[in-house]
C-alpha cells in the first residue's frame, strides 16, 4: 500500500472539493469591568491580581451581569442586520479546564441576543461576498494557562503549568457564521476578508481594542470538504485560536489540502480541534471535538433572563456610527479615488490621520499623499505606527498650504516636515530656523541663472538654437546654486526669456 500523502495539491483539492467554512470569531469588550463581577477587565496585570471570589467560582459568591456588556452586545449584533432577542438567557457550558475555575462556562446555548444576520465583504479584486451570521452570543473568557518547560510551549512535554486567571470572566462575544459554500478556490481569501472586515467593524463600533496579538480578537476555523456534487457536508475540524488575517487564510488553505489527501487516500478525518503552526503554516491534533450534548447546557439559575425593550434597542441602532463599508464608499466617492488607491488607503492605517489632515484644510489627494506615502515610511524607518509619529494633521495640513502657495517647494516640504519630526517646532517655526523659504525675488533668481548661463555657454547656444529641452541643465544648476530654495518653473521661465529663445 502507498504511503498516504499528506497533503494534495491545491488546484488538485478544488478541482474535486467543495470546502466548507464556518468561522467562530471571539471579541473581548473593552468594558471596565469583567462580565459578571466588578474586577478590572484590563489585558496583562501581574497574574491573579484582577480577580476576586465571582470570577474565581468560589463557593457561595454571585454573578451580576455587566450591563455595558449587554449593550455592546446589542450594538455588535446590530452593526451585523442581526435581530435581537426580545427575550434570552444565558446557561451553563458544562467542560473541564484548569483555566475555568467554575468548571463551567456562563455562555448562552439555544437563546443568543443576536441572530440572524449578514456582513458584506469586499474580496482583493472587488467581488463582494456576504457572508451569513448564525448568531452572536454573550459568554465570558477563561484564564490562561503557562506550560513551564518543554520545548513548545504546549501541556505535551512541559514540566508544569501556571494559572492566571485575570482574564477570567471577561466579556465575549462569540460570532458564529453559517456555513459558507460556493467559494472554491477563493474559500481562504474569504475567511480572511471576512475576519478583516469584522474587525473593521468592531473597531468602528468602539466596543473592543481587537488586539489579534493580545488575543481580544480570535477566530477559530471550522473547515471541510464535500466532494464535487454531493450535497451532503463533510466532516469538518476547527482549528482554534488563529491569531492573525495572514493566519486565517493559511490556516483554511492548509487543512483544504491536508482533508484532501486523507478522503483521497480512502481515510477518514477526524472531528477535532486543531493547532496551527505559525512557523510553517501547518495544523496538528488538539482534542477530539465535543458535541453540544456533551457540554450539558442547562439554564443559568444564578442569572434572570434578559429582554431588551424595543425602545431601547432603537435607541442603540441610533448610536452606531458609519459602517466601514459605507465609510468607504463615501470616501472613494469624495476623493475621487480609484479602487487602488483606496486600498492602499485603508491598508496604510492613517484613514483618520487623512480624514482629519482635510478636516484642516488640506486637499484630498495633498492629505493623502504625505500619510500614505512620506509619512509611512517615516514611521517604517523609526519601526513604529504611523499614528506615534510626533507630527499632527494640523501641522501636515500646514505643510501642504506653504507648498500650494509656493512658499514651499516639495522637497522643502519634506525638510520642514522631518523639522517637525525632530521637535523643532511649527511648520513657520522650522521655515525660519532653517531658511527654507522658496527664493520668489527675481532680481535673485536672474543673478543666480546669469551666472549658470555663463558657466554652460555651449548649453545656452542650444537653448537660443531651439532646444528648450537642454534648460533641464541650467535649471539643476540654478537650484543647486540655490540650495534647492528656487521655484523651478520660475527658473525655466527666467532662463527661456534670458536667451531670447
Amino acid at each position: 500500500m502507498t504511503a498516504v500523502a499528506e497533503v494534495m495539491d491545491y488546484a488538485e483539492v478544488v478541482e474535486r472539493f467543495d470546502p466548507v467554512l464556518g468561522l467562530e470569531v471571539h471579541v473581548e469588550l473593552n468594558t471596565k469591568t469583567k462580565m459578571f463581577c466588578g474586577c478590572a477587565n484590563e489585558f496583562g496585570g501581574e497574574p491573579n491580581t484582577h480577580v476576586c471570589p465571582t470570577c474565581l467560582g468560589l463557593p457561595g459568591a454571585l454573578p451580576v451581569l455587566n450591563g455595558k456588556g449587554v449593550e455592546g452586545a446589542i450594538r455588535i449584533g446590530l452593526a451585523l442586520n442581526c435581530e435581537i432577542a426580545e427575550w434570552c438567557r444565558f446557561a451553563r457550558k458544562n467542560y473541564f479546564y484548569p483555566d475555568m475555575p467554575k468548571n463551567f462556562q456562563t455562555s448562552q446555548y439555544d437563546e443568543p441576543i443576536a441572530f440572524n444576520g449578514y456582513l458584506d465583504v469586499t474580496l482583493d479584486d472587488g467581488e463582494v461576498v456576504r457572508v451569513e451570521i448564525e448568531r452572536a452570543h454573550m459568554e465570558e473568557d477563561t484564564g490562561k494557562s503557562l506550560h513551564v518547560g518543554g520545548a513548545t510551549g504546549r501541556i505535551h512535554g512541559a514540566e508544569h503549568s501556571l494559572l492566571d486567571y485575570n482574564r477570567a470572566g471577561v466579556p465575549l462575544i462569540e460570532i458564529v457564521t453559517k456555513p459558507i459554500v460556493g467559494m472554491g478556490e477563493r474559500a481562504p481569501e474569504v475567511a480572511r476578508a471576512y475576519v478583516t472586515a469584522l474587525r473593521d467593524l468592531l473597531l468602528a463600533l468602539d466596543v473592543s481594542d481587537v488586539r489579534m496579538d493580545q488575543g481580544s480578537l480570535r477566530c477559530d476555523a471550522n473547515v471541510s470538504l464535500m466532494p464535487k456534487g454531493a450535497t451532503e457536508f463533510g466532516t469538518r475540524t476547527e482549528t482554534k485560536n488563529v491569531n492573525s488575517f495572514r493566519s486565517v487564510e493559511r490556516a483554511v488553505r492548509y487543512e483544504m489540502t491536508r482533508q484532501a489527501a486523507v478522503l483521497v487516500a480512502g481515510g477518514t478525518v477526524t472531528q477535532e480541534t486543531r493547532h496551527f503552526q505559525e512557523a510553517d503554516g501547518t495544523t496538528s491534533p488538539g482534542r477530539t471535538k465535543e458535541t453540544a450534548e456533551d457540554y450539558r447546557y442547562f439554564p443559568e439559575p444564578d442569572l434572570v433572563p434578559i429582554a431588551p425593550s424595543r425602545e431601547w434597542v432603537e435607541e442603540l441602532r441610533r448610536t452606531l456610527p458609519e459602517m466601514p463599508a459605507a465609510r468607504r464608499k463615501r470616501i472613494q466617492t469624495e476623493w475621487n479615488l480609484s479602487a487602488e488607491e483606496l486600498r492602499d488607503l485603508f491598508n496604510s492605517g492613517a484613514v483618520e490621520l487623512v480624514e482629519a489632515t482635510v478636516a484642516e484644510g488640506a486637499k484630498p489627494n495633498d492629505a493623502r499623499s504625505w500619510w500614505v506615502n512620506f509619512l509611512a515610511q517615516e514611521a517604517n524607518a523609526r519601526e513604529t505606527e504611523i499614528s506615534a509619529l510626533p507630527i499632527t494633521p494640523a501641522q501636515v495640513a500646514r505643510v501642504a498650504a506653504l507648498v500650494d502657495s509656493g512658499e514651499l517647494t516639495n522637497k522643502l516640504a519634506r525638510e520642514v516636515v522631518k523639522g517637525v519630526l525632530a521637535g523643532e517646532g511649527e511648520p513657520d517655526e522650522v521655515v525660519e530656523k532653517r531658511g527654507l523659504k522658496v527664493v520668489s525675488d527675481d532680481s535673485a533668481l536672474l543673478a543666480a541663472v546669469d551666472a549658470a548661463l555663463a558657466a554652460q555657454p555651449d548649453i545656452a547656444d542650444k537653448i537660443r538654437g531651439g532646444k528648450v529641452q537642454a534648460a533641464g541643465a541650467i535649471v539643476g544648476a540654478v537650484m543647486k546654486a540655490t540650495k534647492g530654495q528656487a521655484d523651478a518653473k520660475r527658473v525655466r521661465e527666467l532662463i527661456i526669456e534670458r536667451v531670447g529663445a
